[in-house]
């Protein structure tokens, strides 16, 4: 076999999907200006999506803060709270 039957890159085949610029001048600027346009038009609705989210989440923490919002009884330097048994054995077996 001879060495270049396994050359990488030179097949006919890469050159049909790669990209290539059109020739003529004003294609080549219309292709551009439709490019800045679909960026353009894309970072548009992203910022606006994301701003809507932003608003959204604002939105819902500023009424479920009204809503759950409890009355506050605090005399002194009491604390109140329900405990509850979370193991009955020792954590380690008595050693004897």
């Amino acid at each position: 076999m001879y060495a270049r039957v396994f050359r990488f890159g030179t097949s006919c085949m890469s050159a049909v999907f790669a990209p290539r610029k059109p020739r003529h001048i004003v294609l080549r600027a219309m292709f551009g200006i439709l490019g800045l346009a679909m960026l353009t038009i894309l970072l548009f609705f992203g910022l606006l999506i994301g701003t809507a989210m932003l608003a959204a989440t604002l939105l819902y923490k500023l009424v479920s803060s009204v809503r759950n919002r409890a009355p506050v009884h605090s005399a002194g330097n009491i604390v109140e709270g329900e405990y509850r048994v979370v193991r009955e054995k020792p954590a380690l077996p008595l050693s004897r």
